[in-house]
């Protein structure tokens, strides 16, 4: 069974401010070409659909105009909501939309939808677990010891009633513990929702969303195969791609990329004003991909912004690399020596405040509040 992998579309983004609608829909008719070339078997999406939980009008358009493509095709979709997802909103009309092939997991209510197609193997289980919090599982499970994302994750898979001697596939939106992660995915509560890979022990293939870089994570079995798209400067250095999911019997795995092409690369250039500015260097490049333009002169050029962008229409970011530039990233660094979670922080402020440690019963406290304010404003 051939399946394409895709997640985290993020699909009415803007990235510093410039709306991404455009490049999205030239990634996704990409995708649509590459659908009629390799004729998958199924597509799965693996979350943040959307960039917002209240989504543009013009975004929920372009998705649409995808689902329907794909329906058109009799393509089965498979799609779950993430981390930036209304789970309520993106499963409205569902049980309508079952009937053209399109499946859409519901808010978690203790339940995980289950999808199953077959091929000449037999039959294969998809699982569609949406972006879960420990109060999610807990709500339901309230007697499982429900503490963290990796139990969270555990319960709600031990809960599904899986049959490990069939094969399954789980999608699922969560941060699993050693992936890498870039300055545009959202990981909160100094890095407590991370998930133990192990509980996805026995999956044939487990089909993550939520980092954007593509990545395995111990093994081929479990993926993130990133966003179609560039959505930060710290994403420079990705391929975007497909990846390809053959699936054969019970154990058999084998992953492609299928390399994705931009509307507009989002690239990083660098070097003197005057040397960006030459003909015969802008001349050598596209001139309209989202850049951060890095000037290496050692004094401000007057309205060097102004100026470049009659060259470079879309530039969105302009900083300098010189003397004055390194000596305050040496400063700053000082500052941030170490990241630290917003319960250590308040730890420490506690301790200034008061001339003594927090107990173990006002730190369990506050944790708890910490996780619920984070889980009322995601």
């Amino acid at each position: 069974m051939k399946l394409f992998h895709l997640s985290d579309l993020h699909i009415g983004k803007r990235v510093n401010e410039v709306s991404m609608i455009e490049d999205q829909e030239y990634i996704l008719m990409q995708i649509i070409r590459m659908i009629d070339e390799e004729k998958p078997d199924a597509l799965l999406i693996a979350g943040d659909v959307y960039d917002k939980s209240v989504p543009s009008a013009e975004a929920v358009t372009l998705f649409d105009d995808f689902l329907c493509r794909l329906a058109m095709r009799k393509l089965p979709v498979l799609i779950i909501s993430g981390n930036h997802d209304s789970p309520e909103r993106l499963a409205f009309g569902n049980r309508l939309m079952q009937g053209a092939g399109v499946y859409l997991s519901p808010a978690y209510d203790g339940q995980v939808t289950c999808v199953t197609l077959s091929d000449a193997h037999g039959d294969v289980r998809f699982w569609l677990l949406p972006f879960i919090k420990p109060a999610h599982v807990r709500r339901f499970y309230p007697d499982e010891g429900i503490e963290s994302y990796t139990d969270a994750v555990r319960v709600a898979i031990e809960k599904m009633g899986m049959d490990q001697s069939e094969r399954n596939v789980l999608l699922t939106h969560q941060f699993v513990t050693g992936a890498s992660t870039c300055e545009s995915e959202e990981i909160s509560v100094g890095g407590s929702e991370n998930v133990d890979a192990s509980v996805f022990a026995g999956i044939d293939y487990v089909a993550l969303g939520h980092i954007h870089g593509p990545q395995n994570i111990g093994s081929n079995r479990i993926r993130y195969c990133g966003t179609p798209l560039k959505y930060s400067f710290s994403e420079v250095g990705h391929d975007k791609s497909v990846t390809v999911v053959n699936l054969g019997a019970k154990g058999e795995i084998e992953l492609r990329l299928l390399p994705l092409f931009p509307l507009r690369d989002l690239r990083r250039i660098r070097g003197t004003f005057e040397a960006l500015s030459d003909k015969a260097y802008y001349s050598a490049q596209n001139t309209e991909d989202y850049l951060h333009v890095v000037l290496t002169d050692e004094e401000d050029v007057a309205e060097a912004l102004g100026r470049l962008r009659v060259i470079y229409p879309n530039l969105m970011k302009l900083s300098y690399d010189n003397t004055r530039t390194r000596s305050n990233q040496v400063i700053d660094g000082a500052l941030h020596v170490q990241r630290k979670s917003p319960l250590e922080l308040f730890k420490e402020l506690y301790e200034l405040q008061n001339n003594q440690p927090m107990s173990e019963e006002q730190s369990d406290f506050a944790q708890q509040l910490i996780e619920s304010i984070w889980e009322g404003h995601a």
